[in-house]
């Protein structure tokens, strides 16, 4: 058998544990429906995984990762959207209840964007997808003091683009609604991996502060 062999045992130690310790709530999970509260649009980093950072069980958190957890704006032009089509879900069918855009510290797409080069000027798609970012970086490179170095700068715009994507929410008529209305609440967050703090948005401070 090819398939990955650190799979295959972490699945069997799922199996013996996890699986055998929680086994009526996986058996009601698959014979219902998921009903999660809480979306999270998270980063595809291996290190930020939103499940093991929240502690969270089977059905708890509905998650979209992609490259640096970026929400795209608004455009139903009938191209291929997967991130807009997960919050779509999220809020309409499943109807949950708090949007959360998390980043995390030492983000590479965010590191590419500020360096530059490769690998937004290689490849197909990271290229585009990232270039929403420019602008943000560009924003926080004009009131960025260098004196602090380039990890106060990195650390500025990953938390911007975390801003950025929160107001690129808003921009999805059907959120924007419920939202207005009190039916759901959309959050920023950012996580240091060395440390294992979580930083949360203040908006109507605009600061950011640990919990």
């Amino acid at each position: 058998m090819t398939f990955p062999k650190r799979l295959l045992d972490g699945y069997a130690k799922f199996r013996s544990g996890r699986y055998a310790e929680e086994s009526e709530r996986y058996a009601r999970l698959g014979t219902g429906v998921q009903k999660p509260t809480v979306m999270i649009i998270a980063c595809c980093d291996s290190r930020a995984a939103p499940e093991t950072i929240f502690d969270a069980g089977p059905g708890e958190i509905f998650v979209m990762r992609n490259v640096a957890n970026l929400v795209p704006p608004y455009a139903p032009d009938g191209k291929h959207h997967a991130t807009s089509a997960a919050i779509e879900f999220a809020v309409i069918a499943l109807g949950v209840k708090h949007v959360v855009v998390m980043g995390h510290g030492r983000c590479g797409g965010i590191r590419a964007v500020v360096e530059g080069g490769d690998p937004l000027s290689a490849g197909d798609f990271i290229g585009k997808w990232m270039s929403d970012v420019k602008d943000v970086a560009e924003a926080v490179r004009h009131d960025h003091d260098h004196a602090h170095g380039d990890d106060t700068l990195l650390l500025a715009v990953e938390r911007a683009s975390v801003e950025h994507s929160l107001a690129n929410l808003r921009t999805f008529p059907w959120l924007r609604m419920r939202e207005n209305k009190g039916e759901v609440t959309v959050h920023g967050a950012w996580f240091d991996i060395s440390l294992g703090e979580l930083h949360v948005f203040e908006e109507t401070g605009r600061s950011w502060a640990v919990v």
